[in-house]
C-alpha cells in the first residue's frame, strides 16, 4: 500500500534534516508533520497534503499531484526569524528529493507566505509546495 503525501512529507523531511544549514536553525526533532501550533519552536511543521489523483499511466503506474504547507514557527525571534528559516529551507529543497517507492517527476516551490498570528510572540511563515509523483500499483 502507498501513499503519495507520506512519501513526500519523508522526502522533504529527509532533505531539511540532512542540511546543517537547516539544523543549524531548526533542531531534527522539531522538523515534523502535524497541524496544529508547535509547543516547541522554531519548528517546522508539514501539514497533511491533499492528494490529486490521475488514474493510472500506461505502465500501470498510478500518477496524482500532491500538494502540501510547510508551516515555520518561531517565538520571541520575530518574523524576520520566519523568513530566514524559509529562505533556507527553500535552498534545502533546492536540491532532487530522494522518494522511496514513486518517482516524483516534478517538485517545487509555489508561494511562501508570513501570515501574522494572532499571538504577536510568534513568527509565522508558509512554504506551499506541489509534486507530480508516480507509483506502480
Amino acid at each position: 500500500m502507498f501513499e503519495p503525501t507520506l512519501a513526500l512529507q519523508t522526502a522533504i523531511r529527509t532533505a531539511l534534516v540532512a542540511s546543517p544549514d537547516v539544523t543549524a536553525l531548526v533542531p531534527a526533532g522539531q522538523v515534523r508533520a502535524g497541524s496544529t501550533r508547535p509547543d516547541k519552536t522554531p519548528a517546522i511543521i508539514m501539514s497533511d497534503g491533499n492528494t490529486s489523483l490521475h488514474g493510472q499511466g500506461y505502465t500501470s503506474q498510478r500518477v496524482a499531484w500532491v500538494y502540501m504547507d510547510l508551516h515555520i514557527w518561531t517565538l520571541n525571534a520575530g518574523q524576520d526569524a520566519a523568513k530566514h528559516i524559509a529562505g533556507t529551507v527553500m535552498s534545502a529543497l533546492d536540491k532532487p528529493l530522494a522518494f522511496e517507492g514513486c518517482d516524483c517527476d516534478h517538485f517545487r516551490i509555489t508561494t511562501s507566505r508570513f501570515p501574522r498570528d494572532p499571538d504577536p510572540a510568534y513568527g509565522h511563515g508558509v512554504l506551499s509546495v506541489e509534486a507530480l509523483i508516480r507509483w506502480f500499483v
